[in-house]
């Protein structure tokens, strides 16, 4: 029977993937991968971790999470020391006489030192404190920020001409950040969306990375994405995209407001697909030729495909529909779907292709 390590390092190696890329895929850093397989637990900041992690890559590599937490158990179990109770067979009696003469050379010891210590030895210089780590105030220049920020610290977004603030309000477990929407929490290897000016759209997004709740001094790894930094389009006019092939960075929909769509999907040919709603429910599983999906959108979807023409994909919104073009044959491609809000202050449902 494979044991805990074996079978998760095995599942993986079998699907070809590297632990660089289940660690990106999966959003937990390659040390803690690779201390799951190699069932080096101690590796881990406490068990909540452990026991998130090991959930959270079971189900990206397919397998039964009550499983691997029963293996996880045993493994557990098997290292139990032995009460000491049962390894004393007999103890031995000890001679209150010599109990207590002991007792009295400890209380001897202990006066002299008390002694030594108040007439003897000069004061000692007094123990400079450590310093205190200052709040620090951050400016985000461009498309992201990552940083190792501290309790206090602040980060100020330019997002319309407007400026918003975050701060570092707690790092206890989990890490909380206040922002102009309210508080945020956030888990190691964790990510949150986050709507800067209440629009109902999310601007940012804020990415955990490397965090012990046991050791603030050290900081935690925080990235900062401005999700209206990947916002260049190509304009078209709406109502020319009827049936057409929809190409990287393109309008599909303009609108007053934001609004659900569908995705219908049907598959040409034999490919794994993986979808990511709102950057936050991702599933996977290959498919067969004929299959059908129907996929049900309220803001944000990534696609990614392994094959780009093994899918053909319909958008349904507001009564029109719109046929997507991913790419070329045996292409690997990866697709962003989401509504922006333009300056003039409509929305844009748009297509971008990542590389």
């Amino acid at each position: 029977m494979e044991s805990l390590g074996e079978k998760l390092k095995s599942t993986r190696e079998a699907k070809g993937l590297s632990l660089d890329y289940a660690g990106r895929e999966t959003n937990i850093a390659r040390r803690y991968l690779e201390a799951l397989e190699t069932e080096s637990f101690s590796k881990f900041p406490g068990e909540p971790y452990l026991l998130g992690f090991l959930r959270n890559y079971g189900e990206y590599l397919g397998l039964d999470v009550n499983e691997l937490l029963s293996l996880y158990r045993a493994i557990k179990i098997q290292e139990q020391p032995i009460p000491v109770d049962q390894l004393i067979k007999s103890p031995h009696s000890f001679p209150k006489w010599l109990f207590a003469i002991i007792v009295a050379a400890i209380v001897l010891l202990i006066a002299a030192s008390a002694g030594y210590f108040i007439f003897v030895r000069t004061p000692a210089e007094p123990v400079q404190a450590n310093p205190v780590q200052l709040p620090m105030e951050y400016i985000l220049e461009g498309s992201f920020l990552e940083r190792r920020f501290y309790k206090g610290d602040t980060i100020l977004v330019n997002l319309e001409n407007e400026q918003y603030r975050i701060e570092l309000r707690s790092m206890d477990d989990p890490l909380t950040l206040v922002t102009p929407g309210g508080s945020v929490r956030l888990d190691l290897s964790g990510d949150t969306e986050v709507d800067l000016n209440g629009n109902g759209i999310s601007d940012l997004r804020v990415t955990l990375s490397d965090y012990d709740y046991r050791s603030p001094g050290a900081g935690a790894l925080i990235r900062f994405d401005l999700n209206a930094a990947i916002d260049p389009y190509i304009a078209i006019n709406p109502d020319d995209v009827t049936d057409t092939a929809i190409q990287s960075g393109t309008v599909i929909f303009t609108s007053t407001n934001t609004y659900p769509f569908t995705l219908e999907i049907q598959f040409q040919n034999y490919c794994m697909f993986r979808w990511e709603l709102d950057r936050r429910d991702r599933t996977e599983r290959y498919f067969s030729r004929g299959e059908r999906l129907s996929i049900h959108v309220m803001n944000t979807i990534r696609l990614w495909s392994s094959n780009a023409t093994a899918v053909a994909i319909e958008l349904n919104g507001a009564g029109r529909t719109v046929t997507l073009n991913l790419g070329t044959p045996g292409e690997v491609v990866v697709i962003d779907l989401r509504w922006l809000r333009d300056n003039d202050g409509r929305f844009r449902l748009t297509q971008y292709r990542l590389e």
